[in-house]
């Protein structure tokens, strides 16, 4: 198969579409349900069977011949997010990070807190004291968990007024995404660290599904909703696999080559290098392929892959994913590097 000469251009504008709905679906960290059911129905109307773990994330089997030397591909569509920490006197209320949430880049954000039985009631993350008219030390004070907090939508002065709408301590709080594709191919949103790759598996799936492809291996997916936190990846590797791949975000800034139109396959990250073997793999699929890419070592960063080798399971591994700027603030990709994933692993996964 010549995986260079079909367009992929159809795969890419699914794969834009898919990306952008599951955006739109809240899922930090521990608030993954509704996320993972949407997950698992779109595996499942392209044919796949796909399943709910207990853990609850969703693992995929997408066919192949050799069961013995499966292939699991592994993303994430877990998001960094808050719970409620703290109910102040005045009403408002201070939250703890799920996952690497950071209040710098969250400030000024519009939140969803859902409430455990009582609904879901909207506010804004904001420093104390926000107005820059009124406080004079604004532009000096350190942005931290402590001196930022959600301003509720709704009419309360008081913690009393705030426990009487049903808002407890451990409620999740849900940050704005604000998705946005523009007519020049950029995908801006927070959270594309890791949705666009769930989309990018979508969009394998789909080109398997469409052109009836039996990959010579066993391929298998493995969509997690514990990544940001560091155990997404620890269970549910399908009998029979002898490697994993995840796909997540590739990362983007100074020192690194990658570009947001590119694949990086990333050779090592905080964790320790990839299984040199793979790298050197998915860097001749690149070239075969035609896919754009840059081979990169990430210096603050972790994967699934690494979770699901340290939980003691034995197999190869690798990472790759689309560019990714600005990575846990407010994202941006564009559909060249999720073309790019996707040439990459009809290559590596199907050949």
């Amino acid at each position: 198969m010549a995986t260079k000469k079909i367009s992929l251009k159809k795969y890419t504008d699914f794969i834009v579409e898919k990306t952008t709905a599951l955006l739109n679906i809240d899922s930090p960290t521990g608030y993954t349900e509704e996320a993972a059911g949407w997950v698992k129905k779109e595996f499942e109307k392209l044919g796949f069977k796909a399943q709910i773990t207990n853990k609850g994330g969703v693992v995929v089997d997408l066919t192949g011949k050799n069961k013995k030397d499966g292939l699991l591909l592994e993303a994430h569509t877990d998001t960094l997010g808050g719970m409620v920490k703290t109910i102040k006197g005045d009403g408002r209320l201070t939250l703890t990070n799920l996952g690497g949430m950071n209040p710098n880049n969250a400030e000024g954000e519009n939140v969803r807190v859902v409430t455990k039985f009582d609904g879901i009631y909207e506010g804004t993350f904001q420093l104390v004291n926000a107005s820059i008219h009124v406080n004079g030390e604004y532009n000096d004070t350190k942005r931290s968990w402590d001196t930022c907090e959600v301003v509720l939508d709704e009419d309360v002065k008081s913690k009393e007024d705030v426990q009487k709408l049903g808002i407890s301590v451990g409620d999740i709080v849900c940050f704005e995404p604000r998705v946005r594709v523009t007519k020049s191919g950029y995908i801006k949103s927070r959270f594309l660290d890791d949705k666009l790759s769930v989309g990018i598996l979508l969009g394998l799936a789909k080109y398997i599904s469409d052109n009836k492809i039996t990959p010579k291996r066993a391929l298998y997916a493995h969509i997690t909703v514990f990544e940001e936190v560091g155990h997404g990846g620890c269970g549910n590797v399908p009998e029979g696999c002898t490697e994993a791949i995840s796909v997540d975000m590739g990362c983007v800034g100074e020192g690194l080559t990658c570009t947001e139109r590119q694949v990086s396959i990333c050779a090592k990250d905080s964790g320790g290098p990839y299984s040199y073997p793979v790298v050197k793999g998915l860097v001749e699929a690149a070239k075969k392929s035609g896919a754009d890419y840059a081979v990169d070592i990430y210096p603050h960063y972790g994967s699934d892959v690494e979770a699901t080798l340290g939980a003691g399971n034995d197999l190869k591994h690798g990472l790759i994913g689309a560019g990714v700027y600005a990575s846990h603030g407010y994202e941006r990709s564009h559909r060249d590097g999720a073309e790019n994933v996707l040439k990459l692993l009809c290559e590596y996964a199907l050949n």
